[in-house]
């Protein structure tokens, strides 16, 4: 199948973040771009800008007439999170339309190309985001497909100028849900970490090592690994290949003299070949620093020079939903992320205590999936134990039934926050209002991001 020469493509599911990097793909080269998403979202407001049309009916009067009518020119892109009983994916099925899953179109679409993928059960958008930029900022023509709007171009996919002849170099979010990644063949790649997720795909912990070794194997053999620490230490031998263990505290690549500002931390990249004094990224998080420890010794194996390197840092504005201070003021400090792992949201809380160590820190968090609160319930409530009050809101299902004893209030236990309880969503600034936090964190993957507006107006009118 020769993608460009499609006459129209449909997505199931197009406000996913990874459907909808692929959606503008298309768009941006001219094929009309047609979608079903349950319910309308920011995300999906923009894509109706951009010229795609939508609906959010799952019915099948609701599909245009020119794909209908030009089924064997039509592509259908599909996700597993659209329900099996879906009237759409039943009639696209029964009509014999080419339906493939986002990883495959990905696949396809990067198969040309020189790619670089980044990998890791948390940290790869931000990772991914950063290498995007610093090749974006240095001059070089690139393509990025990512999982998060970039706060630098508002976008979750990353185009270049037309640089003639030059074929771009393709960076990608490599997802290990439902093994999605393994559609992909990289001459880089890097993976941030290994830690258990996704158990409801593959059962236990063993068998997702297995998922990112079988990834791994798919590097070009001439080509290099990137691979924090810890990770390679979770997944002990891996396949013969040029491999280079990062960290912050050890590795081939390391990061030494780290401070840690408000809004941006400050450190020196040490490798075999190359000491770079005093970069500054502009966003917090020891985390991040590891992240681009990453992105540094990628941009490097490609070309760019020290200065590019510290200027594209430097201007890199991060990723929304990813440690964004939304407010900084001098009563109250508001901050959004998209954790939604234990370790994501030890992390994060650790360098949000470092930032503010004398103010009192509130956390609201909205766990997501039934099978992840499960898995991980004690994981949860020992992370969100960091803060000094603790909200939990009711879990975001996503693509899941309820599961019976499984609910927010489970983790309320082993908590040793003074302060913690589970509030409605309806509730929830009425709650704020009445404990008067002094730093404000909102945490999850759900529809949390649905409160952050309102929460930001309430709390900046606190301020003023």
């Amino acid at each position: 199948m020769n993608l460009k020469e499609l006459h129209s493509v449909y997505f199931m599911g197009i406000g996913g973040i990874g459907m909808s990097a692929i959606a503008r793909w298309f768009n941006h080269i001219g094929i009309p771009v047609y979608g079903y998403d349950k319910t309308p979202s920011p995300l999906t407001g923009l894509l109706e800008q951009e010229g795609m049309q939508i609906s959010y009916v799952d019915e099948v009067d609701t599909l245009p007439e020119a794909l209908v009518l030009n089924k064997e020119q039509s592509l259908v892109v599909w996700t597993p999170a659209i329900p099996k009983d879906s009237q759409l994916l039943g009639y696209f099925r029964i009509e014999g339309f080419e339906l493939k899953k986002r990883s495959e179109v990905l696949g396809m679409i990067t198969a040309s190309m020189y790619a670089v993928a980044v990998a890791g059960t948390h940290g790869k958008t931000t990772t991914s985001s950063m290498v995007a930029h610093l090749l974006k900022h240095a001059g070089k023509n690139v393509v990025a497909f990512l999982g998060g709007v970039t706060q630098n171009y508002e976008s979750n996919l990353i185009l270049s100028e037309d640089n003639g002849e030059e074929t771009p170099i393709v960076v990608v979010e490599a997802d290990e849900f439902d093994r999605s990644f393994l559609r992909l063949h990289p001459n880089i790649a890097v993976v941030t970490s290994v830690d258990p997720d996704h158990l409801d795909i593959y059962g236990d912990d063993q068998h997702l090592k297995e998922g990112f070794a079988e990834f791994i194997k798919l590097i070009d053999p001439k080509g290099r690994l990137y691979i924090q620490k810890n990770a390679l230490a979770n997944l002990g031998s891996i396949p013969s290949l040029s491999t280079v263990p990062y960290g912050i505290q050890a590795g081939e690549i390391y990061a030494e003299n780290v401070k840690a500002g408000i809004a941006s931390f400050e450190f020196d990249y040490v490798s075999p070949s190359h000491r770079i004094y005093q970069l500054v990224i502009n966003m917090p998080g020891f985390h991040n620093v590891e992240n681009a420890l990453a992105a540094i010794g990628v941009a490097l194996q490609l070309g760019l020079t020290e200065q590019e390197i510290r200027a594209g840092l430097e201007s890199f504005k991060g990723v929304k939903r990813r440690f964004e201070i939304l407010h900084q003021g001098e009563e109250k400090v508001y901050i959004d992320d998209y954790a939604h792992h234990p370790e994501e949201i030890r992390a994060f809380l650790r360098s949000v205590k470092a930032m503010y160590p004398s103010k009192k820190l509130t956390a609201v968090f909205q766990p997501h999936l039934y099978t992840r609160t499960r898995d991980f319930a004690d994981g949860f409530s020992s992370a969100l134990s960091l803060a000094d009050e603790v909200v939990l809101l009711d879990i975001y299902p996503a693509r899941e039934l309820p599961l019976p004893g499984v609910n927010s209030k489970m983790l309320l236990d082993k908590i040793t926050a003074d302060n913690k309880s589970v509030q409605s969503k309806e509730g929830l600034l009425d709650y704020l209002e009445a404990n008067e936090p002094e730093v404000l964190v909102t945490i999850g993957a759900g529809d949390i991001d649905r409160l952050v507006t309102p929460i930001n107006q309430w709390i900046k009118g606190y301020d003023r």
